[in-house]
């Protein structure tokens, strides 16, 4: 018989379709190893990359774009880079905070966690944050490509189907 866990996985859905989000002032796509290598941890997961972007990181353009994903019937999951420091031009974590309806703590705090493993007490710098807009997953991280290793592999792939399954129920 299936545990609980097991009978929760079983129903979700197999594919994500994710938008992927790069909060950068000095990147292109060309440029963005970070979010290139979290396109390539998706497609070799199974998922699906429906929309791929770069965006500044200020507040009005960041808004437009997640607000125009969360409308969109083919987004599952909005993952984002970038842009969650405290420096005064990371504006990620004020911005997603805005659109979040149902806040997942738990997210940042593992992100932190793990991150604290490789780096040290400087994991508190990260404002990793997640949780729905709607019924869209919407998870940020750091955006150098070993910090989106980490969190896509440890957090975010094992987790991602059955994240969107609930948030859709």
């Amino acid at each position: 018989m299936a545990s609980p866990a097991e009978q929760h996985h079983s129903d979700s859905p197999e594919v994500a379709r994710c938008a992927v989000i790069t909060v950068s002032d000095t990147r292109t796509l060309e440029t963005d190893s970070g979010g290139a290598r979290l396109v390539e941890l998706l497609e070799e997961a199974g998922h699906r990359l429906v929309a791929r972007a770069i965006v500044p990181d200020d507040p009005a353009p960041m808004h437009a774009l997640l607000e125009k994903h969360r409308q969109e019937d083919g987004i599952d999951a909005v993952l984002m880079t970038g842009g969650t420091g405290i420096s005064s031009r990371d504006q990620t974590f004020e911005t997603v905070q805005q659109l979040i309806s149902r806040p997942l703590p738990g997210y940042g705090e593992l992100v932190r966690m793990l991150s604290y493993n490789d780096i040290g007490p400087a994991a508190m710098l990260s404002r990793a944050t997640g949780g729905l807009m709607g019924n869209t997953l919407l998870l940020t991280m750091p955006g150098s490509p070993l910090a989106i290793e980490l969190v896509m592999s440890k957090i975010i792939l094992p987790e991602l189907c059955h994240l969107i399954h609930e948030a859709q129920r």
